[in-house]
């Protein structure tokens, strides 16, 4: 799920833009990310298990209070953002396909979105958002529908500097290499896939008390570890299969400027044919229905870990009315937010810089709380976990960097 809701339709408005404006020039920034999302979303999930809460109560533990509130209220003001343009581009997508009243849409995608939270059951909730994943085939589905020189992709992600669009700056580049890093390395997969762990945890007491166990240790470990493969291969190969779509039919036809998700469908419909144009469609509503809950809840899990609130959709609403007090004002303001119709490229940037301020901080700390045996115990990282997740610190670092610099 958490690989999944990375593909989001604001994550599929940026791989499209990377497709149509830069053609197969970006695909190497898929292949750096993919270990790199591997390694810190896996200590994410060990944190949450070993330690038994969730990363914002983790962070509070080894951070003064003011900088946790400070980087719980930044992430929380970036999922309500991003909330605002999945739910946009959801309707939209809606009103390609059947046609129709846009602000309906916009209000029915938000109203869903709240009541499947507040009165699923966490199993029902789960279960339904296990099966959303299979949305992201829909690009698979995309790719295979259309012709692509493989040869001249594989030769491009190799020599990315060779392919570079004529008139092209260096600020324009990094921009867009820095969008596709934020939106594939996000702090809200960081609290969710956390906040995972402890859910079971909370469900299996039993399993709970065989923490210290070193056979069960090593088990669920070995699990957690073939899980995040699995989520994360899955997620950047979904967004490689964007960016080569859009690749091969956008921007082959001079078409190079991409806004959102549903403009990136819509677009395709004259060059690649009406069930390219449908499944990628389709796909932005199924993705959108999947990443709305996950942002709501990990901004809920993190606000009230902070503060000591009953959190957990395994909880109902009247034991924990505060956690779904977040989900409800986070998925409410960003609903509102579409229906006043925010550019959807400003309030992506603004998601994006916010993401990338509060990246940097967050996953330093990951990487002590992950290295301490105070918090852990015996179940530190080992090393090469620990080069893994200081090179995906390093490289978000470099890229907020060029970020401020560009801007």
């Amino acid at each position: 799920m958490t690989g999944a809701a990375d593909d989001d339709p604001s994550g599929i408005a940026t791989y499209s833009q990377a497709g149509s404006q830069f053609g197969f020039g970006l695909v190497w920034t898929l292949l750096l990310t993919t270990p790199l999302m591997i390694g810190i979303q896996m200590l994410s999930a060990r944190i949450g298990w070993v330690t038994g809460q969730g990363l914002a109560a983790n962070i509070a533990r080894v951070c003064p209070r003011w900088l946790t509130l400070a980087l719980v209220s930044l992430l929380v003001v970036a999922n309500t953002i991003n909330i605002a343009a999945d739910i946009g581009a959801m309707a939209e997508a809606v009103r390609l396909l059947v046609g129709g009243p846009h602000l309906v849409y916009i209000v029915a995608a938000g109203a869903l979105c709240i009541l499947g939270q507040v009165y699923f059951s966490y199993e029902r909730t789960v279960r339904v958002l296990k099966w959303l994943t299979l949305a992201l085939f829909a690009y698979v589905a995309v790719v295979m529908s259309v012709q692509v020189p493989w040869r001249e992709a594989i030769q491009a992600s190799l020599r990315p500097w060779a392919v570079v669009p004529a008139g092209t700056t260096a600020a324009d580049y990094a921009g867009m290499v820095v969008a596709v890093l934020g939106t594939t390395i996000s702090p809200y997969l960081f609290f969710w896939q956390a906040a995972q762990e402890v859910e079971d945890n909370h469900r299996r007491p039993e399993a709970t008390r065989l923490r210290d166990h070193p056979a069960y240790a090593a088990e669920h470990l070995a699990r957690i570890k073939q899980d995040t493969y699995v989520g994360m291969l899955l997620s950047n190969a979904v967004a490689l299969c964007i960016v080569v779509a859009t690749a091969v039919t956008l921007h082959q036809h001079g078409i190079t400027r991409i806004q959102t998700s549903a403009q990136a469908a819509e677009a395709l419909r004259p060059v690649a044919g009406e069930f390219a144009f449908a499944v990628f469609a389709l796909g932005i509503i199924g993705t959108g229905l999947l990443a709305v809950p996950v942002l709501a809840g990990s901004a809920a899990y993190a606000v009230s870990e902070l503060f000591g609130w009953k959190a957990g959709l395994s909880r109902g609403f009247r034991e924990a009315r505060g956690f779904y007090a977040i989900i409800v004002a986070a998925t409410g303001i960003g609903t509102v937010m579409s229906v006043f119709e925010v550019d959807p490229i400003r309030a992506l940037v603004w998601s994006a810089i916010v993401n990338g301020v509060i990246s940097v901080p967050i996953m330093v700390t990951m990487m002590w709380i992950g290295q301490s045996r105070r918090l852990m115990g015996e179940l530190t990282m080992s090393r090469r976990h620990r080069v893994f997740g200081w090179a995906a610190t390093g490289v978000m670092a470099a890229a907020v960097a060029v970020m401020v610099l560009t801007s």
